[in-house]
């Protein structure tokens, strides 16, 4: 049963993931999951010590973070990256003053040995969630990247469709700890991303064709770790670099 729910919540978040990450690189953001990520330490280290789900105390911190970096960006104009850099570098120096040296590992790298049904059916739902926000901001979001200026012309919400754009991201590194760890989210979203650019000439295909390789590298990695052992994070990082270097050969 533990398989069971662990490749559910492999597909779904590596489909998100997939599906988001097409449009962070399409934005140039894809790196910021990094950063992201390192900044759920605080909350995965207060629930390996209390006892409750990493993605629970992951995502008030990640929030959090977001948050700030979306008030400072409004505030100060300067880039989202090295506003993040910035966010992201507090939260990790105050993680380790009380993060439990055993549970180090498991924090940096993921871990689904643990998983209930109830965590299963939120992550499920929340995974949900951020495809269906991506894909209603999906087309503004583009357009905004090749002229801010006529989207605007265009009547959109920028500052709204970027809060939106931040939470999603946000959800999405929250869930993603729990399967490849905070050091390895970036590469959970930017990799399948890539391996879809490869194969795909129009931006239709671009978007679902990275759900698909995202979803297909984390249910082969936690099948792979279930029978090899090897830790999951870094499995399923491999397997999706095993998809972008195939994909080289058919690039088109």
């Amino acid at each position: 049963m533990q398989l069971i729910f662990a490749l559910l919540m492999g597909v779904f978040i590596g489909g998100a993931a997939g599906y988001l990450g097409t449009l962070m690189l399409s934005q140039r953001m894809a790196l910021v999951a990094g950063p992201l990520g390192h900044l759920t330490l605080p909350g995965v280290a207060l629930a390996f010590i209390f006892g409750f789900d990493v993605s629970l105390g992951a995502f008030p911190f990640v929030i959090l973070g977001v948050i700030v970096i979306w008030l400072f960006e409004m505030k100060t104009g300067l880039p989202m990256e090295a506003l993040t850099a910035i966010v992201f570098a507090s939260g990790v120096a105050i993680t380790f003053l009380f993060l439990p040296e055993e549970q180090t590992v498991p924090a940096l790298i993921g871990d689904v040995s643990q998983i209930s049904l109830s965590v299963t059916a939120i992550t499920l739902v929340l995974s949900l969630l951020i495809l269906l926000a991506t894909k209603i901001i999906y087309s503004r979001m583009v357009l905004a990247s090749i002229s801010e200026d006529l989207a605007k012309v265009e009547g959109m919400d920028l500052k709204k469709d970027n809060l939106v754009y931040l939470v999603c991201i946000a959800l999405m590194v929250a869930l993603g700890v729990r399967i490849v760890g905070s050091l390895m989210t970036a590469a959970l979203v930017a990799i399948p991303a890539c391996t879809s650019r490869n194969l795909s000439k129009t931006l239709v295909q671009y978007a679902y064709r990275g759900l698909i390789a995202g979803s297909l590298a984390c249910s082969l990695g936690i099948l792979g770790t279930n029978f090899t052992g090897i830790p999951v994070g870094p499995l399923i990082i491999i397997v999706s670099t095993l998809f972008f270097l195939i994909s080289l050969i058919f690039k088109k």
